[in-house]
């Protein structure tokens, strides 16, 4: 189940709020367009999906960036001993 700041991070990924507490009272936005607290509650539904999407997405940018240092003959070590 996700917390009330994961599904905050999700929905306001740029921030510009702060949060007393974990409910949708407790959010004061700031510097950021204000959700409803219907969009904050239908979060905690979309969040797992949300992060297994986020998950597949960077493990399929780390392996097409390792075949590519693979079609370069480098290896994730190679770059490791070069400092990048």
């Amino acid at each position: 189940m996700a917390t009330s700041i994961e599904v905050l991070a999700m929905l306001i990924p740029e921030g510009g709020y702060t949060q007393s507490g974990d409910t949708f009272d407790g959010i004061e936005f700031i510097d950021c367009e204000p959700i409803t607290k219907a969009q904050y509650e239908a979060g905690f539904a979309q969040y797992d999906a949300w992060k297994a999407y986020r998950n597949a997405a960077q493990l399929a940018a780390k392996e097409a960036a390792q075949a590519k240092l693979t079609a370069l003959g480098l290896t994730v070590e190679d770059l490791a001993a070069l400092g990048l």
